[in-house]
């Protein structure tokens, strides 16, 4: 498909710098290809969702995962950035540089913000489009501390481009339920959601269900294919473990939806599900990339906020609900002053048969 079928203009006024609050007073667009759309808010989940119907959200973890420094020749020093986007092992990160041109395989680097010692790195090798590979001198637990010492929240660009990092972001751009370190962007879907409001849904009947995808900033790259079929995603580390998975399937059994809270929930549930059509344990790399046309094996419902024209979730949203039901929800998403993007307002959308 091309690349241009799924562009739209959007208003800049409507990119949300930040969350609502509370963070679960933001409006909700529930978008079915049956019977229209309904604009509601985010507690209408109480009664938008049935007893037996299973609520799965994303529990990863956001790493403060932009870090400062310095690239190191002898005596010479040039300031860098970088954005850690995925895990290669205990020792080593993929990551966006800026600027790139600036580094070299070998080069050593010094990262931080002076208020701890120093974390070291080397640069291991140097792929297209700004990504580096870097071998820092800690590891494992020891590294993660390091980075959650030094690093800053890695905002969208969207939001970084038209504001500074604050101090309350580590707070608003953290899930209530994170829990497993390894994600350089948040399900943003699930910032929605206090204790309080999970707790009410439970109390109504509905399941809560964890999973873990590692969010990648790759989830921010534009498109540069012209066709969909040429477009590479970035893989992406996820889990779904067995025990989780019968629950889930015993709910289905009796009749309830699996309702995915954000398309990280959703790539995962049906990464897991694509071999057999029946949703199984997972654990591995996933770089599912979902366009009109997929057949979905296991979600019902998904929960997600507004994406970007041209974007893979603008596409993967599409292929859920329809292109057409999803171009006309966004056409009244913008009419009527819904806020966009990771910080934005939300939408439930009913899967299209």
């Amino acid at each position: 498909m091309r690349v241009s079928d799924f562009d739209f203009e959007l208003p800049e006024q409507l990119i949300a710098l930040h969350p609502a609050e509370p963070r679960d007073s933001a409006r909700l667009l529930v978008v079915d290809p049956i019977h229209g759309l309904s604009d509601r808010h985010i507690p209408d989940l109480l009664t938008l969702l049935h007893p037996g119907d299973v609520l799965v959200v994303n529990d990863t973890r956001v790493l403060p995962a932009e870090l400062r420094g310095s690239r190191i020749r002898g005596e010479n020093r040039a300031s860098v950035s970088f954005n850690l986007h995925k895990r290669v092992d205990a020792h080593t990160w993929r990551a966006f540089a800026r600027p790139a041109k600036r580094l070299a395989v070998l080069d050593q680097l010094e990262l931080g913000n002076g208020q701890a010692d120093a974390l070291t790195a080397r640069v291991a090798g140097k792929g297209d489009t700004g990504e580096v590979t870097l071998e820092f001198d800690l590891g494992g637990a020891q590294l993660d501390e390091a980075i959650k010492a030094h690093g800053a929240m890695p905002l969208p660009p969207y939001i970084g481009a038209k504001r500074s990092i604050e101090e309350r972001d580590k707070v608003d751009y953290q899930t209530v339920y994170a829990a497993e370190d390894g994600a350089v962007a948040a399900p943003t879907a699930g910032l929605h959601f206090t204790e309080s409001l999970l707790q009410q849904l439970s109390d109504r009947g509905v399941t809560i269900e964890r999973v873990t995808l590692h969010v990648g900033a790759g989830t921010f790259l534009p498109m540069k294919a012209d066709d969909t079929d040429d477009h590479v995603m970035h893989a992406e580390w996820g889990e779904i473990d067995s025990a989780t998975v019968e629950r889930i399937l015993a709910k289905k059994a009796l009749g309830g939806r699996i309702v995915a809270v954000g398309t990280t929930s959703l790539r995962l549930l049906e990464t897991a599900a694509r071999a057999t059509g029946t949703l199984r344990p997972f654990s591995g790399d996933t770089d599912i990339f979902i366009t009109p046309g997929f057949r979905f094996a296991a979600v019902d419902v998904l929960m997600t906020n507004f994406h970007l024209p041209k974007s893979t979730l603008f596409m993967l949203v599409s292929a859920f609900a329809g292109m057409d039901t999803m171009r006309r929800a966004y056409e009244h998403a913008i009419a009527n002053g819904y806020r966009f993007y990771s910080y934005g307002d939300s939408s439930l959308l009913i899967r299209a048969e």
